[in-house]
């Protein structure tokens, strides 16, 4: 037996045993593939060692091109990704298609795996459809897992309201008024629960995004990327227009115009604006500057992180990304880096003295305080301690996970009581967001 077996199969008797033993559970994403989607893969885990019969419908994406797997238990039934809307009108097509596949899938997952309980994480908030359709013809629960603001997400993008935007808001108030339960990334996305969708408070979880901190650790740095430039900044995450990674490319070239050559930047992730991106640094000049990536994950990842001395958090300010819990604020924390960033209320709050903000929200900005930082290694020092020593204090996956197992109860109407998740300490297998 592999040392992997032998853990799914001590995790599988504690399981039997668990909360949600017995329990079936279907997890619908539509704009990542999974286990990609940090956040997602980390909630299939928890409720695997809760005890529940986990299956997740996604798109396929780079990593994960199979239709079908199976991955530490958890079964996986991928879709092709729709193309992403770039244009108002092209909303309808890529969330028609989207939801087609889903709801063929989820009749397969019904057959062949069985469930109790959708989860369906948005974007799109259209989801709920699919679940609504098991809920009255099977009487399977509903939970909302509340990532984004797609009305604020739509304005951001398209500059403006109108059908489409109130559109939008209909259906995000149709899934919680649909819903048994709901989660919440942090405290502003539960008072939206509450105000905007009439959710009652006591069905509203807040299950925030931390990785775990056993696994999302510094490891030796990348040798190539640390003799490549004296101070490296860098950015991991999906790249989409509302990301503002086009900030961070003019910021390099606003630094190469101040004679900044000790400066270098490394680009880590995927997303539609990537080929765009890399257009736009060679388009600049700026090849010798910026490095892509591409899509990382595991001990990889984690060496290129190590190798950063700033991480930066280029989205712009906006409705939506004002009230937003960053996955890449809790890693780069984690990791002990400071932080560039706008001002963001959310983002802000959360890293605290961990970031400096650049003002006013312009590429110009960000250079100057990506400089800052490179020519003040004791602050640059200083302000990571601080970041880490938060997240030592108060990021603990095992508390969400344990709220993440009460907003399942709560939708089943079980008795609520707490659980550790089991999947801590195990080997880093997702990339980062």
């Amino acid at each position: 037996m592999s040392e992997f077996d032998g853990r799914l199969k001590g995790r599988g008797a504690a399981a039997s045993r668990g909360p949600l033993a017995g329990r079936g559970v279907l997890i619908l994403v539509e704009n990542l593939p999974v286990p990609f989607d940090r956040r997602v893969w980390q909630e299939a885990q928890a409720l695997r060692d809760a005890g529940a019969r986990v299956s997740v419908i996604c798109p396929v994406g780079k990593g994960c091109e199979a239709l079908r797997e199976t991955i530490e238990g958890i079964e996986i039934y991928r879709h092709p990704l729709p193309v992403e809307a770039r244009r108002a009108r092209d909303y309808i097509r890529e969330y028609s298609a989207a939801l087609w596949r889903q709801l063929r899938l989820s009749f397969k997952v019904r057959r062949e795996q069985g469930f109790d309980v959708v989860q369906a994480c948005n974007p799109p908030d259209l989801l709920f459809l699919v679940a609504l359709v098991h809920k009255l013809f099977g009487g399977r629960r509903f939970v909302f897992d509340h990532h984004d603001l797609s009305p604020e997400l739509f304005e951001s993008k398209f500059e403006r309201r109108g059908p489409l935007h109130a559109a939008m808001r209909f259906f995000e108030r149709m899934s919680f008024r649909c819903a048994d339960a709901s989660i919440a990334t942090n405290e502003t996305f539960k008072r939206i629960a509450v105000e905007r969708g009439g959710m009652d408070p006591d069905r509203v979880f807040v299950v925030k995004s931390y990785p775990p901190i056993e696994r999302f650790r510094r490891v030796a740095p990348d040798p190539e990327l640390r003799a490549w430039k004296p101070v490296l900044a860098g950015y991991v995450g999906i790249m989409a227009r509302q990301d503002g990674v086009d900030h961070l490319v003019r910021a390099m070239g606003r630094l190469r115009d101040l004679g900044r050559d000790d400066i270098g930047c490394v680009i880590i992730g995927e997303g539609p604006e990537l080929d765009a991106l890399r257009r736009l640094s060679a388009e600049m000049g700026l090849e010798d500057r910026i490095r892509f990536t591409g899509y990382l994950r595991g001990e990889r990842l984690l060496s290129h992180l190590s190798a950063l001395d700033i991480g930066v958090i280029p989205d712009p300010k906006s409705a939506f990304n004002d009230k937003l819990s960053m996955n890449k604020v809790f890693e780069y924390m984690m990791l002990g880096l400071p932080i560039v960033q706008y001002d963001l209320t959310q983002a802000g709050f959360e890293a605290d003295g961990a970031a400096l903000v650049a003002r006013p929200c312009a590429p110009e900005a960000m250079a100057d305080a990506i400089a800052a930082l490179a020519d003040d290694p004791e602050r640059r020092r200083r302000m990571g301690a601080l970041g880490r020593a938060k997240a030592e204090a108060e990021f603990r996956w095992e508390n969400e996970a344990a709220r993440l197992v009460e907003a399942y109860q709560a939708a089943l109407d079980l008795p609520r009581g707490g659980v550790r998740s089991a999947s801590a300490g195990k080997p880093l297998r997702e990339a980062a967001e």
